[in-house]
């Protein structure tokens, strides 16, 4: 080992160092502070860093001791920094912490130190003031699969592919999520919303004994099962978010498996459910209240036509509605039938909806196609048909939120083991990413300070995307260390400076890799 090397790790690994890491992350956020101020002359809005960092700041009675809710606010800016996986270590790294202890880090998911439920106190709240007194809370609920490799990762098990093809079933090895994303609306234009996600829980199933086991641990598995199951989770996580927000009425719009008996009877007060059915579900009438005579009650009366076939009766006329989808607004040709009764929804009248297909040109000289219709049962009879289908258009904002949990944020890429972190580390990273969503949906936020590549189109949607918003907040944050303003890149006129790295350009659109490293996914 050389002179320079024994210099090096003697530096780094000296128990002076050790001990000074507490007072390094201090003095380190007192710099940071100091430079923020500083640069505060420079612009006139505080920008997405100071936004993330008030809402996080929020958080704090998630955690029993300060230092521990200072390791978390480091990891949780590691993470958006990261450019390769977000492993722990690799959050870490990114955090400046590479030639520090790690095992902190670990311990913090591995020993419970983390109020996972009121980590996503923050977001209910900040969504809950965006909307009017009078609006109710819109919710979207699904599951999603982590894969793994592993075979010794608790909760992992065979599932079933969602992107197989449609005429065989494949199975994947991976962990079972479930997620609750709130409608946050957008200000300017009606109709348009962002999901943000309030809630992301781990829903394993139970292990399977082996087939000569007692007869004992068969029926406390097959109680399991039942406690388990994915409907059941829902209703149960429902419930505690009804528990939460008091004071709203609660809209949740869900997919064909959360639409059964399990969630449709055990639906809280005042909670409204959107749910697709198939286009043979069997309905019936309201029975006459007057009932039957002697023997038990009707909950039944008439059976009435299948959906598909209420959609080709030609006797029930066509109402247009209009929603937001797609970036723009649509009309839509739809029926509704309530109240009706339904074998799931027991003694609880629904209402019926069916959109007409859509018909649409991939481009402009092929002919038109058509889209699939959609059959959906609100439990709230009263409720206007036109929010019905804005509600259900909303529910494709989770799944959003599971394209960039996975491929922007990294969810499901640390390598943990422990029982307590692979449900800790995915949920945390899922809180950051409503953090920073909720951040770039601030007032202050001006996304013109990152401008676009050249292949963007001009005319740009005014929605910032998860991946404008990490740039947002990668630039902002290393400008702030390196005391530099980061209004733009590029040079107003050729031979000057720019503002962000002080770098000489010969022309305008000179190739930089320092401002490169903003625009990188991962």
């Amino acid at each position: 080992m050389s002179i320079s090397q024994q210099l090096w790790h003697r530096q780094w690994s000296s128990s002076a160092v050790r001990s000074s890491s507490g007072l390094w992350r201090t003095r380190r956020r007192l710099r940071l502070d100091a430079r923020r101020r500083r640069l505060q002359c420079l612009k006139k809005t505080l920008g997405i860093v100071d936004a993330f960092d008030e809402l996080i700041d929020k958080a704090r009675p998630c955690f029993s001791q300060a230092r521990v809710f200072d390791k978390a606010k480091e990891l949780a800016t590691g993470s958006l920094l990261t450019l390769g996986k977000r492993t722990v270590t690799g959050v870490i790294s990114a955090g400046g912490r590479q030639f520090y202890d790690w095992s902190s880090a670990y311990r913090l998911f591995e020993k419970e130190r983390i109020d996972l439920k009121g980590l996503f106190g923050p977001v209910i709240d900040r969504t809950i003031e965006c909307r009017q007194a009078k609006d109710a809370l819109y919710v979207m609920m699904d599951d999603t699969l982590i894969r793994k490799r592993g075979k010794k990762v608790p909760g992992a098990a065979w599932r079933r592919d969602p992107l197989g093809p449609p005429f065989t079933t494949n199975f994947v090895w991976g962990q079972r999520y479930l997620q609750i994303s709130a409608a946050l609306p957008d200000r300017e234009t009606k109709g348009r919303a962002r999901g943000i996600p309030i809630g992301f829980y781990h829903a394993p199933s139970p292990v399977r004994p082996k087939a000569d086991a007692p007869a004992g641990e068969w029926e406390c598995y097959r109680e399991q099962q039942k406690a388990t199951n994915l409907s059941a989770c829902g209703a149960r996580h429902l419930q505690e978010l009804r528990e939460r927000v008091t004071d709203k009425r609660i809209v949740c719009a869900v997919d064909g498996s959360f639409t059964n008996a399990t969630v449709f009877r055990s639906l809280p007060k005042d909670t409204t459910i959107i749910g697709r059915i198939r286009k043979d579900a069997r309905l019936f009438e309201v029975p006459d209240a007057k009932g039957c005579g002697c023997g038990r009650k009707r909950y039944y009366g008439t059976g009435l036509p299948t959906p598909e076939q209420i959609r080709q009766d030609d006797s029930i006329p066509w109402e247009k509605v209009t929603a937001f989808a797609a970036g723009k607004h649509h009309e839509f040709s739809v029926k509704a039938l309530s109240p009706v009764r339904w074998k799931a929804s027991g003694s609880r009248d629904v209402l019926l909806v069916v959109i007409r297909p859509i018909g649409y040109r991939p481009n402009k000289n092929s002919r038109v196609l058509y889209r699939q219709p959609a059959y959906l049962l609100c439990t709230d009879v009263d409720m206007p048909i036109e929010e019905v289908v804005q509600a259900y258009l909303w529910r494709w904002e989770i799944e959003l939120n599971f394209r960039d949990e996975k491929t922007v944020m990294g969810v499901g890429e640390a390598q943990v083991r422990h029982i307590c972190a692979v449900e800790a580390v995915p949920a945390f990273l899922v809180a950051v990413y409503s953090y920073l969503l909720l951040a770039a949906c601030s007032d202050d936020i001006d996304p013109g300070h990152l401008p676009p590549p050249k292949w963007y189109p001009e005319e740009r949607t005014e929605r910032i995307t998860t991946q404008k918003a990490l740039a947002l907040f990668r630039s902002q944050y290393w400008g702030i260390s390196m005391e530099c303003d980061k209004t733009h890149f590029m040079s107003p006129s050729p031979g000057t400076r720019t503002r962000f790295f002080d770098t000489p350009f010969s022309k305008p659109a000179a190739p930089s890799p320092n401002s490169a490293i903003c625009y990188a996914m991962k």
